[in-house]
């Protein structure tokens, strides 16, 4: 099944492509810090299988208190 990586940026939620398959999610969340910065203390949920894809979700940690 392919896989969907998700993440919300301000008010906008983006749909990121699987830049390899061969890849681990930790590697995939890394690879798209450099274009994403908020990305470089985010969490990942997931996975859940949903319209026959794999999706992971990236959570920003920044600006949450607690």
């Amino acid at each position: 099944m392919p896989r969907l990586f998700t993440m919300k940026e301000q008010q906008a939620e983006i749909t990121l492509a699987d830049p390899d398959p061969a890849w681990s999610v930790d590697a995939v969340l890394h690879f798209y810090a450099n274009t994403y910065p908020l990305l470089t203390t985010a969490k990942v949920s997931g996975p859940v299988i949903d319209n026959d894809a794999v999706q992971y979700r990236f959570e920003s940690l920044m600006g949450t208190k607690g």
